[in-house]
């Protein structure tokens, strides 16, 4: 057990008898009173966020957690399967805890997944992710004004606003955070 003190972002905790993953803490005080750590956690097996205060003089429970990198291989009923390149063994993620990085896992691509107790609970996706591009209407003559842009489908379905110069089998670089463009790659 450890002090609330010690929470930092990007830790794991035992909270509420389940893993949560910190994403945002702040150290606060308050006159007379003592202080507390005010935290933005995610429940790693629903993916709800809640937000929690732990007082000075609660105790937290750290877990211990790895981060390996893995291939995306493919989808099935049982999930999404990754498999480590070294010993080529197969690790399955649920496609529910998956929800909002589906769009971005691209068959054959490094990704760091997220082990807490020697159980695979979360892909940590890059800042920008390389995706070829599957669909893309032609520009029509004449649309040149300005910063004119058209909805391009890439490999993974997800569809991201790109200038009109972007063909099909193209490959381009999207952001995770945002979903948009960057650049070609």
């Amino acid at each position: 057990m450890a002090s609330p003190t010690e929470i930092r972002k990007g830790r794991v905790i035992m909270h509420q008898g389940t893993p949560h993953l910190v994403l945002e803490m702040m150290h606060r005080t308050q006159g007379r009173q003592a202080g507390f750590v005010q935290t933005t956690l995610r429940n790693l097996n629903s993916g709800s966020s809640t937000t929690s205060k732990f007082r000075s003089t609660d105790s937290v429970e750290f877990c211990h957690t790895e981060s390996r990198k893995l291939e995306f291989s493919y989808i099935d009923q049982e999930g999404h399967h990754f498999m480590d390149p070294e010993s080529f063994e197969d690790t399955i993620l649920p496609s529910s805890t998956l929800e909002d990085q589906k769009s971005f896992l691209v068959e054959n691509n490094l990704y760091d997944v997220l082990f807490v107790n020697d159980r695979p609970v979360q892909v940590q996706l890059p800042a920008a992710v390389e995706m070829k591009v599957v669909e893309a209407p032609e520009a029509i003559r004449g649309d040149t004004a300005g910063n004119v842009q058209k909805p391009v489908t890439t490999e993974s379905g997800l569809i991201v606003q790109v200038p009109l110069f972007i063909k099909e089998g193209e490959v381009i670089r999207v952001s995770t955070e945002e979903k948009t463009y960057l650049g070609r790659a």
